[in-house]
């Protein structure tokens, strides 16, 4: 789509939406760049009839976006407009989704009732809503966006653990690329039972990126889910890779500007597993990691417990009441790891060795696959040597076509 194209979208819905008093748009942070939210969110500001607008950085526990970052990425808007969401802090609860209904979704695996809290600024008067985001396969949902981007985006700690815990026991190869899911049913639920009475809509993208730049294939705008289902037909046409033959050697790229944790790099492992061979070999290249988690909690837990497979995880919880009482770490460390079947080798320039190995990785200096693998001369897919090249895990999911 062009530019054009899509103004033309956003000027139906601003005619639409008519006069507003106040408005709160609900956009992705950094690890969104490639979504177009940036230059949506931007017309939206400048062009909606409304005296005030706002905008909440849907980060679920993502770090705030630095100034830099909101300039890239959302242009003029003025950086006091933007709210960073807490997950601890400044909830409403507004009710539960049942155990019974947790343990019908999740096959008995899961049976605790999962609280239900968003940022209680969604509640404050406004009278319009707008949350905007990109379709895109995900680990824990099965595809990105909706009313994930309301109750993880913006969304308690309670369900943020619950709902990627409930994903990490059913399986993410199970759900990732798909629209239904034991997580998304429970967001559905939610989004139903609670979200009936605010004045929401939802603007969803479905982009590429190839080159790095950025290209919109699509714009849906609907209140309820029938424009996520036309995005998520259309994303899973041009953002899932699938592949004839197992990958034998994988390389993934994590741009330094928008990988600098591996809570966020290790999309290079679950976004790619199911492409990898048994007994191959994924390398990381990560110059910008410095961190395994964005919260100092979660980074400390991770290097506790390191990535070592779903059935140690599972009994460490068991055993160990911080993990226990963080289950979105656990469930990163589930889907950080390989269960053993293909060799992981993260390459950094700023976590050392020491800390990567502990952590449960290979390590390689960054230096040093750089020269082997020479990134800035690959091309995406199939290279030389059989090298496979995925210069940013964030835009797709690859498989095997008989793992999908």
């Amino acid at each position: 789509m062009t530019g054009s194209e899509i103004i033309r979208q956003l000027d139906g819905f601003i005619r639409e939406a008519g006069e507003r008093r106040r408005v709160l748009l609900i956009v992705p942070d950094y690890t969104r760049y490639h979504s177009n939210a940036g230059f949506i969110a931007n017309y939206l500001y400048h062009n909606l009839k409304a005296e005030l607008v706002e905008l909440i950085e849907a980060l679920g526990t993502h770090v705030p976006m630095t100034d830099r970052q909101l300039g890239h990425m959302y242009g003029d808007i003025p950086k006091h407009s933007f709210i960073p969401h807490n997950w601890r802090d400044g909830l409403i609860r507004l009710g539960e989704v049942p155990g019974e209904f947790v343990a019908e979704v999740s096959g008995g695996l899961v049976r605790d009732p999962i609280p239900v809290e968003v940022n209680r600024r969604l509640f404050d008067g406004y009278d319009l809503v707008v949350s905007i985001g990109q379709v895109v396969p995900h680990e824990v949902v099965g595809m990105a966006n909706h009313a994930k981007n309301i109750f993880v985006g913006c969304g308690g700690q309670a369900m943020i653990n619950a709902s990627h815990m409930l994903g990490a026991f059913c399986g993410l190869e199970a759900a990732m690329g798909k629209d239904h899911s034991p997580a998304r049913a429970v967001f559905d639920y939610a989004a139903e039972k609670y979200l009936a009475g605010l004045p929401l809509w939802y603007i969803l993208t479905v982009t590429t990126a190839p080159a790095g730049v950025i290209e919109t294939r699509g714009v849906f705008i609907s209140r309820g889910r029938e424009g996520f289902e036309a995005a998520v037909a259309l994303s899973r046409e041009v953002n899932i890779t699938l592949l004839d033959e197992p990958v034998q050697t994988m390389v993934v790229w994590l741009d330094p500007e928008e990988f600098q944790s591996c809570w966020l790099g290790n999309k290079a492992i679950y976004r790619t597993r199911m492409a990898i061979a048994d007994g191959g070999e994924l390398f990381v290249l990560a110059p910008g990691a410095d961190k395994f988690g964005e919260d100092p909690a979660i980074d400390a837990l991770i290097r506790k417990y390191g990535y070592k497979g779903r059935e140690r995880v599972i009994r460490m919880c068991a055993e160990n009441a911080d993990l226990r009482g963080n289950l979105s770490a656990a469930a990163h460390l589930i889907h950080g790891s390989s269960d053993g079947r293909f060799k992981i080798t993260y390459c950094t320039r700023r976590l050392t060795a020491e800390e990567v190995t502990g952590a449960g990785f290979e390590y390689m200096p960054f230096e040093e696959a750089s020269e082997r693998f020479a990134p800035e001369t690959l091309r995406a897919g199939y290279n030389d040597g059989g090298i496979y090249f995925v210069p940013n895990p964030a835009l797709g999911l690859w498989a095997y076509k008989a793992r999908f």
